[in-house]
């Protein structure tokens, strides 16, 4: 029987004493967006897989692999030792499918933050506008009045009125619950149509990201696809825009 949220480490990851350790939150949201960016630099820095989360919580279903081998929904750690800090990252295939199962995992993921002697984490998510964005902003969020500051200065946009609603999931409640325990928390939020997958927000979160955490990513292969998207979102909204004119010019 599969306990209601087990986390289990992997045989080689033994030595638990980390070096000013943060930790980064990319699970799935909105425009997938902060599990590209927390994916993207797992790949790029070499991080090593070092456990992994199983849950009730999570969508009942099984995954099915390439080589068509199934197995259960499941959360990822991983941890890159960049040699000044340690970086842990928890990823995966789902966020919770219930509000309970939402605030016990949350609570679990600060159990591994505690264990592991965090003092700041990172949650990284999309903020979803409902529109084609072209130039998207990021948008932060932080427990702590004293961390904005910095945040600012980084390229984060504060602004009272977005995200409005609050933030959802994992990525808001990492905040909130954070507080709670002592951790000092920050949710940046890539602006995005919500409607697709969006390298171009993720960019501009790993920007501002590897500016804050001072863990430099080659950002090369992601703006690649951003600058692929954005010839897609270019090419959209100017046919929006000539959909428009062609309907007033109808009218007049």
């Amino acid at each position: 029987m599969i306990d209601d949220i087990s986390i289990r480490y992997t045989d080689t990851f033994t030595d638990k004493n980390l070096t000013d350790p943060i930790l980064i939150g990319g699970l799935p949201g909105i425009g997938q967006v902060g599990k590209l960016v927390a994916e993207y630099m797992i790949h790029m820095l070499g991080a090593e897989k070092i456990g992994e989360i199983h849950s009730i919580y999570l969508p009942p279903q099984v995954i099915i692999e390439e080589t068509g081998v199934a197995r259960l929904p499941r959360n990822e750690i991983y941890l890159y030792r960049a040699g000044h800090r340690d970086v842990v990252f928890i990823v995966g295939d789902f966020q919770s499918t219930s509000n309970e199962g939402h605030y016990l995992m949350t609570d679990a993921y600060l159990d591994i933050a505690a264990e592991l002697g965090i003092k700041c984490i990172y949650t990284l998510g999309g903020f979803g506008v409902g529109h084609l964005v072209y130039a998207p902003r990021v948008f932060g969020a932080t427990n702590n009045e004293a961390l904005k500051a910095e945040v600012i200065q980084a390229g984060v946009t504060f602004d009272r009125d977005e995200p409005g609603g609050g933030i959802v999931g994992a990525a808001g409640l990492l905040l909130g619950m954070g507080g709670m325990r002592g951790i000092d928390a920050v949710c940046l939020m890539g602006e995005t149509s919500g409607y697709v997958v969006d390298p171009m927000s993720a960019a501009g979160v790993l920007s501002v990201l590897s500016k804050l955490i001072a863990v430099p990513v080659d950002p090369t292969q992601l703006n690649v696809r951003a600058a692929e998207m954005e010839k897609v979102v270019q090419g959209l909204l100017e046919s929006e825009k000539n959909h428009h004119d062609e309907e007033l010019s109808y009218i007049g």
